[in-house]
């Protein structure tokens, strides 16, 4: 997965985050109905927006949803998913733009990309999403050759750059190719008074996708010796995060113009994670991740549902297990998930698995997608408590946003 909105869980809540995860799933679905499995690969957080903001504002919103069949990915789960044009845009967006970052990895020489025979394939593949994303567009209406243009116009733009030049400069392929797939989800839905603000608001997302995967790849790219538009153009971070902070707040003020249905989550992905996607960018790190006992960074400073020494944790009022295990119960006795009798290690540490052991209970995790959907699973050498892999969370203290129309907020 890549994109920079990437909310985390406890943020969103259960309400919102059924609703972006069947807009995550709705762009998987699409991609694999329109352009087979392979396409799937190109499901990406920050292309779901396109499906987001054209339910958000479509008069019957509950017509954009259907109930999809089991998926390993979701635990061999049914679930309520979108559908529909929007979904469908979404992923000729999410082609158009894997194609655009798989050219520039094989432009930069990323890894295997560096060998001729690697960037070839790589090139065709890219190609072949270009085509496949124009198709959808054109059924849709939408013509994709605004951003193939940008994407072929970006290394002219790259080659121009100077010391001392504008970084905007550099950005402007991208904010034109968002700015149009913004701007056509408001022709989808029926609202083309919503086509301007949209617009503007994609423009200045592009341009914010753009600054924050630059200062993500500084210092690998400084490095690596790979070009980076920040180095190139020798603007200083500070003048970097002033211009990601502009944009956020353009993108606030966009939204404030364009009349939404229910506009809830477009409301909290685009105005309240953009600015921690800034921050995660330039240093920020998330407390839940962070080392630190119940009350401190753990979850249960937040109220998490794993946090301990409380009514709320999952295995009584006494606090969380001691082994880390999910399932309850010492993880290599009765009560856990794979049986044996084994006892805890030292120290009441449970044993680690020998190689054999452990890498059938890694299949075991990735067969029955535990390692991906459940919140936490048991380390398959180490036994460790893991977070799954659909969980990660990057928040900065779950403050919730209780504000606005979707949330009370002015902003």
């Amino acid at each position: 997965m890549f994109g920079i909105v990437r909310p985390c869980r406890h943020r969103l809540g259960d309400g919102l985050l059924t609703s972006w995860t069947a807009h995550l799933c709705g762009l998987c679905l699409a991609l694999r109905g329109d352009h087979g499995q392979f396409a799937r690969v190109v499901t990406n957080y920050d292309g779901l927006l396109v499906s987001v903001l054209t339910e958000a504002q479509a008069p019957r919103a509950e017509e954009l949803r259907r109930t999809a069949g089991p998926c390993p990915l979701r635990g061999m789960r049914t679930a309520s998913v979108a559908r529909g044009e929007g979904a469908r845009l979404a992923a000729s967006v999410s082609l158009v733009l894997a194609s655009a970052k798989t050219r520039d990895h094989v432009a930069d020489g990323d890894g295997l990309l560096a060998r001729r025979p690697f960037a070839a394939a790589a090139r065709r593949v890219a190609a072949g999403w270009d085509r496949a994303g124009a198709r959808t567009g054109a059924d849709l209406g939408f013509d994709t050759a605004v951003l193939t243009a940008a994407v072929d116009r970006q290394p002219l733009v790259e080659a121009a750059a100077r010391p001392g030049g504008s970084l905007l400069a550099v950005t402007e392929p991208t904010e034109t190719a968002t700015a149009a797939a913004f701007a056509h989800t408001a022709v989808l839905a029926g609202r083309p008074g919503n086509a301007a603000p949209l617009a503007e608001a994609g423009r200045l997302f592009g341009r914010l996708a753009h600054l924050l995967d630059a200062v993500e790849d500084l210092t690998a790219d400084e490095a690596a010796g790979a070009w980076n538009p920040v180095v190139a153009t020798a603007t200083p971070l500070a003048e970097v995060r002033r211009l990601c902070d502009d944009a956020v707040r353009g993108v606030r003020l966009a939204l404030r113009d364009a009349e939404f249905t229910d506009g809830g989550l477009a409301h909290v992905l685009l105005a309240h994670e953009l600015p921690r996607a800034v921050d995660r960018a330039f240093g920020a790190t998330c407390a839940h991740g962070a080392a630190g006992g119940p009350g401190e960074h753990g979850h249960g400073a937040h109220g998490g549902p794993h946090g301990g020494g409380g009514q709320g944790a999952p295995y009584g009022p006494g606090g969380g297990d001691p082994f880390g295990n999910p399932y309850g119960g010492a993880p290599g006795g009765p009560g856990g998930p794979y049986g044996g009798g084994h006892g805890p290690g030292p120290g009441g540490v449970p044993p680690k698995r020998s190689l054999l052991a452990g890498c059938g209970v890694f299949l075991a995790l990735c067969c029955t997608c535990r390692m991906c959907c459940q919140d936490e699973y048991e380390g398959p050498w180490s036994r460790k408590t893991r977070e799954g892999c659909c969980h990660k969370c990057d928040c900065d203290g779950c403050e919730c946003c209780e504000c606005c129309e979707c949330c009370s907020c002015d902003c």
